[in-house]
């Protein structure tokens, strides 16, 4: 890699690396009056005005920057760094530290004193500038467009570079909150020159790729919010008051590069964290059977009782129906996935002895026939736990399991070993789900004997802790999650893309097949090595079920969920909509030629 090269004289100086110039003023007239770097391409065509204020508020106090010191330019290991020095009341010291390499532009906030962080903002921060303009400062946008590698509702993985976005481990079908569907998905956005024309399709013009480095044990945040106000933005953290600084701190960094593509983004920021030691380079082969089909029960307990009543039909009859209507149709899934709610409790995970009078010998039963079986997980539940080894809100009522807790960790440890041993229930793994559930809030309070581990941190703690176990216990267990982040690929065996969505921006219906294919693009990016769940709930018709089913098996490991009927309200059943033979029929198809590709 060529090194950047520094002109400049009395009045500007220029970085230039490879696709990209950064250049600022000087002298009284420069970042101390106006704080802004101008990004721009090769040719001199303008991507951003960077904003050189930053602020990282604590509870003590807010940060807002009242001097810009003149920078300092310096030569380090093939790198040009730039260092703005600023002022404010919350911390003893403070700058912006800009790292220019040959092909990246690498931004981080170093800080030095102590409080509890709450919002920390890179691209833009609070101040007063000389000229008496204050208040919140904001990167200027010369892009047209920005990819966010993350579903949401309305459907737009491409959207206007003025429309807001939210990575990160908090969300649900809430309004505003529909966007935990991967927790967490990659840090990583891409600005495109083209304007946004469709909700699935780069257009054809420069990108330039921008995402979070970092040590995933030091995510303290729950969101990584994109920001954009007419035509500036700016990045904001969201720490909640969780993480305590006493000392020098820095944040993540933030790492700007020229790309060909979203894709590459993605693919570039992959590579960025296994260069730095932040994800694994690769994983382990993984076992055979664990590319075998699945049948997941939820789809056909929902058909039976309606979304709200499903978990009631997670019961040991009723999934030997759905085996023997399997067995008729000639579909032989290598994996059973027991789904919502076969415990009676979500956090003790004892199991239902109502519902599931004998789950020991039903899970022996499906490895007599040369199955596996894996039970459905809901991350973060604490129901059955003592308060003492939960997080709480502000009136001491349980909100979730914490994972700081030495306690809560034993008991996870022992539930595990009870579910998976052969001592125990003998399953074969788990299909965790709900990560999106990752507490959230400043007044919430980790258990007394916990770390305070908090956001992303605490989310990888848990699913570590989960899958650790689970192979100290069962070497080939499977865990499946949607975390779709390279710093979790070491504790996650297969990616499963989760539950496809409804509309784009004007409305209308989206193919369900077309956002499992951009799903699926951004596993690969990110996750390459991962085998992917292709999941398959939910479906918005019978039609669009089967055009679906016809896609996975191109794509990862096929899921059935639907065998006799596709509906999510037990109250619309729609005649059109039960499942006969003949499309049972063309599953089996999908099947036989997924698996004769295996071979």
């Amino acid at each position: 890699m060529t090194p950047p090269s520094l002109a400049g004289d009395s009045d500007r100086t220029i970085v230039r690396g490879d696709g990209y110039m950064l250049a600022w003023r000087t002298g009284p007239a420069g970042l101390v009056k106006s704080p802004y770097f101008e990004l721009s391409d090769a040719e001199g065509s303008r991507w951003m005005r960077l904003s050189a204020l930053s602020s990282a508020h604590t509870r003590e106090g807010r940060d807002e920057t009242t001097a810009v010191r003149e920078p300092t330019v310096a030569v380090d290991d093939d790198a040009i760094v730039i260092v703005v020095s600023t002022e404010s009341p919350a911390w003893s010291a403070r700058a912006l530290v800009v790292r220019c390499t040959g092909e990246a532009i690498e931004l981080t906030l170093e800080a030095e004193g102590d409080g509890a962080l709450e919002d920390v903002t890179l691209l833009g921060g609070d101040g007063v500038l000389p000229s008496g303009a204050s208040g919140t400062f904001r990167s200027g946008l010369d892009a047209k467009s920005i990819y966010v590698p993350s579903p949401t509702e309305p459907v737009a993985f491409v959207r206007p570079v003025w429309s807001a976005a939210s990575l990160g481990v908090v969300g649900d079908a809430d309004p505003g909150r529909l966007n935990g569907v991967f927790s967490p998905p990659p840090f990583a956005l891409a600005f495109g020159r083209d304007p946004a024309v469709d909700a699935f399709a780069p257009g054809p013009g420069a990108w330039l790729g921008l995402w979070l480095r970092g040590a995933v044990e030091e995510l303290g945040f729950t969101t990584l919010r994109y920001e954009p106000v007419d035509d500036g933005a700016l990045l904001r953290l969201n720490y909640e008051g969780h993480t305590r600084v006493d000392g020098r701190w820095r944040s993540p960094t933030i790492v700007i590069r020229p790309v060909d593509s979203p894709k590459h983004a993605l693919e570039a920021h992959r590579s960025d964290l296994v260069a730095h030691g932040h994800a694994p380079a690769g994983r382990y082969p993984p076992a055979s059977w664990w590319l075998q089909p699945i049948f997941c029960g939820w789809g056909g307990q929902v058909a039976r009782g309606g979304t709200a009543d499903a978990p009631a039909f997670c019961r040991q009859e009723v999934y030997d129906d759905f085996l023997a209507a399997l067995s008729q149709a000639s579909l032989e899934p290598g994996t059973i996935v027991v789904d919502d709610r076969w415990q009676a409790q979500y956090a003790t995970a004892e199991p239902d002895a109502e519902a599931w009078p004998d789950l020991r010998g039903w899970i022996a039963r499906r490895h007599a026939e040369g199955r596996r079986v894996l039970l459905w997980w809901k991350a973060w539940d604490p129901t059955g736990l003592p308060v003492d080894e939960c997080i709480t809100d502000a009136a001491g009522r349980a909100v979730a399991a914490d994972p700081g807790s030495p306690a809560y960790l034993s008991r996870l440890d022992g539930i595990i070993d009870r579910l998976l041993g052969r001592g125990g229930l003998d399953a074969d793994g788990f299909k965790v789900d709900f990560t999106q559930r990752t507490p959230s809030g400043a007044t919430m309070r980790s258990a007394a004997d916990s770390d305070g581990v908090w956001g992303v941190a605490a989310l990888h703690r848990l699913v570590g802790r989960i899958h650790r176990t689970a192979k100290a216990v069962k070497p080939d267990a499977l865990i499946i999650t949607h975390t779709v982040h390279p710093s979790f690929g070491d504790i996650c065996d297969m990616v499963r893309t989760n539950d496809v969505l409804e509309h784009d921006v004007t409305g209308a219906p989206v193919s369900v097949a077309a956002q499992l294919r951009a799903r699926f693009e951004i596993v690969a990016a990110t996750m390459p090595d991962h085998p992917v769940d292709t999941d398959q709930w939910p479906m918005p018709s019978r039609d669009e079920w089967l055009d679906y089913a016809r896609t996975q098996g191109g794509l990862g490991v096929p899921a059935l969920y639907y065998i006799e009927r596709v509906a999510d309200d037990i109250d619309r059943l729609d005649p059109a909509e039960v499942i006969l033979p003949e499309h049972l029929a063309v599953i089996q198809g999908t099947w036989a030629d997924y698996r004769s590709a295996l071979e």
